[in-house]
């Protein structure tokens, strides 16, 4: 069994749609039930085991660097690397190639919530090139549609419009990536939407034959993307 220590969190962003909520705040840094978003990721990647966490900021960095310090509160080890250049998805997580070093690690968007469980499967990277979470009944035209066959993702269209083919799995945006992403990252083009795409380059590893699992997220997941869901969950 190969065990991921190391995980990458993505909380450069200021989250316009939170409109004033963080006016002084970066959007992972927002409270849902009196506890940070980006502090539950921390503890639940912790309680699975991993050691080493590089947290990508940028809006309202010092906000999360004077909260997180060095990690040792949070009984880690936690760096930190500044996105520069919003560009998209995709380039971000070569920020982590010195990090990461020849280890597999977990990527999670700063703004995904599940509880501590979720992240056990994640952690045990054998027989596979990378892995994908989903969720089923999530309204896969705001996100993206993973396509799977025995266990493996087969394909994936960010976004899909109406008449592309679309999927009931919802990408639910926690990754586990092995070094080999960078050589993918690397060669991305931008997407018609202006941005290079993680997803374009998990289905280019699909499509040259890497073996993507996918791994259906049990128990409660939410992204809070808006002032709405971020309500529903501290009610």
């Amino acid at each position: 069994m190969s065990e991921v220590k190391k995980a990458v969190i993505l909380a450069a962003g200021r989250g316009t749609r939170m409109k004033e909520i963080t006016d002084d705040i970066p959007k992972p840094m927002v409270k849902v039930k009196g506890t940070p978003i980006l502090e539950s990721i921390v503890t639940g990647l912790v309680s699975n085991g991993v050691t080493d966490v590089l947290v990508v900021v940028g809006y309202r960095k010092e906000v999360i660097t004077d909260y997180f310090g060095t990690g040792e509160k949070f009984n880690c080890r936690i760096s930190y690397i500044e996105q520069v250049v919003q560009d998209g998805t995709g380039k971000v997580v070569e920020l982590a190639k010195d990090f990461a070093g020849s280890d597999p690690f977990v990527l999670s968007y700063g703004d995904i919530l599940v509880p501590p469980t979720a992240y056990a499967p994640l952690v045990d990277f054998t027989d596979v090139d990378g892995m994908l979470t989903v969720k089923i009944d999530e309204d896969v035209r705001k996100g993206g549609a993973v396509f799977i066959e025995e266990g493996r993702v087969t394909n994936l269209i960010e976004k899909p419009g109406e008449n592309e083919p679309t999927s009931p799995y919802y990408n639910a945006g926690i990754y586990v990536f092995s070094p080999a992403i960078f050589d993918y990252t690397s060669r991305l083009e931008l997407s018609p939407r202006g941005e290079y795409e993680l997803t374009d380059a998990i289905a280019a590893q699909v499509k040259d034959g890497l073996r993507i699992a996918a791994v259906e997220l049990e128990g409660e997941w939410a992204d809070v993307r808006d002032p709405e869901v971020l309500k529903e969950l501290n009610n």
